[in-house]
C-alpha cells in the first residue's frame, strides 16, 4: 500500500525553483556584488581571470551603443548604478590581476593570463617606453578631457534641472487646469521630472568614481611594476633586466586592460549627458543637425579642396572629402529644390449658395488678427485648436452638456495681435496676446517686477507682464505663474462660455441630453414629458441651474426634482428650489474647501426679516422690493465680509433661508456674479460646516 502521507519536507524548494529565484534580477545582481567582493579576497586562476577580463570589455561595449541608441538620456535611468557596478567590476579584477602578477610573474609575462600578456605585449611594440607613454596618454585623455567634460556637463544639468523644477511643475498644473492633459498624464509628467532631477543628480556624484578608477590605475601600475621587480629579483631570483621586462609587460597590459573600458565607459557618460535637448538617437541627431544644409556642405567641400592642392598635401584623401561633400551638398540642394506637388480638385460647376446659408449663426467663434495666426499651427508643440478640444471635454464633465464647436477665423480689421471672442455672433470679449513671449502673473495680485509689457489680464482683469522667453527661469525663481499665448486665449474662453451657458443650452442640446440618457432613466423622461411639465419648463430650469453655474450632469435627478414640484406649482423659481435641495450632496461637495468642511457666511435675522418684509405679491408672484438705501447697505455688508474671508483664504457661500435665496441671489449676482447663494435646505445632513463670518 502506497504511503500518500506528506512529507515533512515536502514544502522544501525544488531544483526548477532555486534556479527560478536565481534567474531574478535582484538575487542575480545579488550574486553578482558577492561574486565582485569574492574577487577581492580570494585568489583565482589565470584562464578564469581572462573571461572576466573579457567580460569587462564586452559589458562596456554594450553600455556604450546603449547610450548611443537612446533616444533622450531618461530612457537609461540606471546608467549611474551601471556606473558603480562596472567600476567595482574592474577595481576587483586589478586586485585579482596584482595578485596574479606578484605571486607569478616569475613564470614570465604568460603568468598573470594571456589577455593581459597579449595587451602588453601589442601595445608597447618590444619598447617599454612606449607602453608606459600609451598607457598615460590613455589616463590624460580618459581623466583630464572625457571625464572631466561630462562631469562639468552633468554638474550644471543636476544644477538647471533643479532650478527649473518649479517652473516646470507650474506648467504640469496649468495644463491641467486647462483640461489640456488628464489627472493621469499629469501623474505621469511629474514622475518623469523626479527621474530627471534624480537621474542629473546622481550623474553629477557618479562621474567621479571614473575620477577615482584613473587614479587607482596609476597608482596599481606603480605598485606591480615596483613590487613585481622586488619580489622577482629578490624572492625568485630572476635576473633584473628579465624581471623588468616580464613584470612591466603584464604591468602595462593590465593598465590597458582596465583603463580600455574605463574609457570607453567614460565616453558613454559623456554621450548620455550631452544628450539633454536631442532627440532621437545619436546617428539620427547628428545626421540631422550637420548634414542637412547644403551651404555647410559646400564649404566643407571648398576647403578639403584648397587643402588638397597645397604643396606637400597628400591629394588623395583630401580630394576624396572634396569629392564627397560637394556630392552630398549637390544632392541637399536638389532635394530642396524639388516642387512640392499639389493636387487640385477638377473644377466644378459653380452652385449659388443658397441664401438661407446667410441665416444661420455661428454658437461660439473665435476671431483672430493676421498676427495669431500661428496659433492654429503648431507653436511649440500646443496647438490652440488643441486646447479648444481639451476645453470643451472638460466643460462637458464640469457642467453636464457638450458646448457647441468653436469657429477660428481670421479678421484683418482687428488688430494684429488682437482676438474676439463671440456667442452667438454677438462680442463677449476681446483682447491681445503677444506671440512669442509668456504672460507673466504675481498670484498676490500685485504688479510684476520684471521688465516687458505691463497690461491687464483679458479674463480677470489682473495686473500682469508680457516677458521674453529668456526671463523664465528669472520668473519662475520669484514665484510668478507664466501662461503661453494660447493659454491666455483659453482661458479667457473658458470664462466667456462659463458665463453665457444659459444662452448655449438650447432646446435642441435639451433633446439630445435627454435621449442619451441611459435606459432606466428615459422612462422618468417619458411619464414627465409632456404630461406633467413641457420640453420647454425643462430647458429654462437647466438654464437657470447653469446660471448659478450648478452642474447639469445629473440629469435624472434634476427630473425627478421637477418631477416633485411640478404638479404643485408652475414657478420656475419654485421648481428650481426644489431641484436645487435635491441636488444638495452635490452643491456641498462643490463648494467644500480643501479642509472638507463648507465654509458658510450666514446671514443675520435681521436681513432675513427685512428680505422677508420686502416681498410683495401672493402665490407664484412675490417679488422683492428693497428700499435702496437698505440695499446698498446689503451690498456694502456682502463685499466687506466676503473680502475679509478672501484674505483670510476661504471661498464661502452664501446661506439664507429657503424663503429669500432666490431674491438674495437675484441681488448677488449683479455684483458677485461667482459668489454662490445657498439655501438651508440645500445643505446635506453630512455636510461639516464651517462658519467665516456673518452679513
Amino acid at each position: 500500500m502506497t504511503d500518500v502521507t506528506p512529507s515533512r519536507f515536502s514544502n522544501a524548494p525544488s531544483a526548477r525553483d532555486m534556479w527560478g529565484w536565481v534567474a531574478r534580477g535582484e538575487v542575480a545582481l545579488a550574486l553578482g556584488v558577492i561574486g565582485i567582493v569574492v574577487l577581492l579576497i580570494l585568489p583565482i586562476p589565470a584562464f578564469l581571470l581572462d573571461v572576466l577580463l573579457s567580460i569587462s570589455i564586452a559589458s562596456s561595449v554594450l553600455v556604450l551603443m546603449t547610450s548611443l541608441l537612446i533616444k533622450k538620456p531618461l530612457e537609461f535611468t540606471a546608467f549611474p548604478t551601471v556606473l558603480l557596478v562596472v567600476t567595482l567590476y574592474r577595481l576587483a579584477l586589478n586586485i585579482a590581476t596584482t595578485r596574479l602578477i606578484l605571486s607569478h610573474g616569475h613564470e614570465g609575462a604568460h603568468g598573470a593570463g594571456h589577455v593581459i600578456e597579449t595587451f602588453g605585449k601589442l601595445m608597447m611594440g618590444g619598447n617599454f617606453a612606449i607602453g608606459v607613454i600609451v598607457f598615460a596618454i590613455l589616463v590624460v585623455v580618459n581623466f583630464v578631457v572625457i571625464t572631466k567634460g561630462s562631469g562639468r556637463i552633468a554638474e550644471v544639468a543636476a544644477r538647471f534641472t533643479l532650478d527649473s523644477m518649479p517652473g516646470k511643475q507650474m506648467a504640469i498644473d496649468a495644463d491641467l487646469s486647462a483640461g489640456l492633459i488628464d489627472q493621469d498624464e499629469a501623474k505621469k509628467r511629474r514622475k518623469e521630472l523626479e527621474q530627471e532631477s534624480t537621474f542629473f543628480g546622481a550623474m553629477d556624484g557618479a562621474s567621479k568614481f571614473v575620477r577615482g578608477d584613473a587614479i587607482a590605475g596609476l597608482v596599481i601600475l606603480a605598485i606591480n611594476v615596483i613590487g613585481g621587480i622586488l619580489i622577482g629579483v629578490l624572492q625568485h631570483s630572476v635576473p633584473l633586466d628579465q624581471a623588468f621586462a616580464s613584470y612591466t609587460i603584464m604591468s602595462i597590459g593590465d593598465g590597458l586592460v582596465s583603463q580600455i573600458p574605463a574609457l570607453i565607459i567614460s565616453i558613454a557618460a559623456g554621450f548620455l549627458v550631452s544628450k539633454a535637448g536631442v532627440e532621437g538617437s545619436a546617428d539620427q541627431a547628428l545626421v540631422t543637425q550637420l548634414a542637412t544644409n547644403p551651404i555647410s556642405l559646400g564649404m566643407v567641400s571648398a576647403a578639403a579642396g584648397v587643402l588638397a592642392i597645397i604643396p606637400g598635401m597628400p591629394i588623395i584623401p583630401f580630394a576624396a572629402l572634396s569629392l564627397g561633400a560637394g556630392v552630398l551638398a549637390w544632392r541637399r540642394s536638389q532635394k530642396a529644390a524639388e516642387p512640392v506637388e499639389v493636387e487640385v480638385a477638377p473644377a466644378q460647376e459653380e452652385t449659388e449658395e443658397p441664401i438661407s446659408q446667410t441665416l444661420a449663426i455661428d454658437e461660439i467663434k473665435i476671431e483672430l488678427g493676421y498676427g495669431l495666426l500661428p496659433l492654429i499651427n503648431d507653436l511649440e508643440g500646443r496647438r490652440l485648436t488643441d486646447q479648444i478640444k481639451a476645453l470643451r471635454r472638460t466643460l462637458a464633465a464640469d457642467f453636464g452638456f457638450v458646448m457647441p464647436s468653436v469657429r477660428i477665423l481670421d479678421n484683418m480689421r482687428l488688430p494684429s495681435m488682437g482676438y474676439a471672442l463671440r456667442i452667438k455672433e454677438m462680442e463677449a470679449g476681446s483682447g491681445e496676446v503677444r506671440i512669442g513671449q509668456l504672460m507673466a502673473m504675481d498670484p498676490r495680485g500685485g504688479q510684476v517686477e520684471l521688465p516687458g509689457e505691463h497690461v491687464k489680464e483679458p479674463a480677470f482683469g489682473l495686473p500682469a507682464t508680457w516677458i521674453e522667453d529668456a526671463l523664465r527661469e528669472e520668473a519662475t525663481f520669484r514665484g510668478y505663474t507664466i501662461v503661453d499665448p494660447a493659454t491666455v486665449l483659453t482661458t479667457h474662453l473658458t470664462e466667456i462660455l462659463k458665463e453665457n451657458m444659459p444662452d448655449l443650452l438650447t432646446y435642441a442640446e435639451v433633446q439630445k441630453l435627454i435621449r442619451d440618457l441611459p435606459a432606466e432613466q428615459k422612462k422618468l423622461s417619458e411619464d414627465l414629458i409632456p404630461s406633467v411639465v413641457t420640453a420647454t419648463t425643462v430647458v429654462r430650469v437647466l438654464q437657470a441651474l447653469l446660471r448659478e453655474r450648478v452642474s447639469i450632469r445629473d440629469l435624472g435627478a434634476i427630473l425627478e426634482g421637477i418631477g416633485e414640484a411640478a404638479p404643485h406649482t408652475t414657478s420656475i423659481t419654485m421648481l428650481v428650489e426644489q431641484v436645487r435641495a435635491r441636488l444638495a450632496r452635490q452643491l456641498c461637495y462643490a463648494y467644500r474647501g480643501e479642509d472638507g468642511a463648507l465654509p458658510i457666511v450666514t446671514l443675520s435675522p435681521e436681513w432675513e426679516n427685512a428680505f422677508a418684509d420686502a416681498l410683495v405679491g401672493t402665490g407664484d408672484d412675490k417679488q422683492l422690493a428693497l428700499a435702496p438705501s437698505r440695499l446698498q447697505e446689503f451690498i456694502r455688508g456682502v463685499r466687506e465680509t466676503f473680502e475679509r474671508a478672501a484674505l483670510a483664504g476661504d471661498s464661502p457661500v452664501l446661506l439664507t433661508s429657503p424663503t429669500i435665496r432666490p431674491y438674495v441671489r437675484s441681488i448677488i449676482e449683479r455684483f458677485r456674479g461667482q459668489t454662490p447663494v445657498l439655501s438651508q435646505n440645500e445643505v446635506h445632513p453630512r455636510a461639516r460646516l464651517k462658519t467665516v463670518g456673518a452679513i
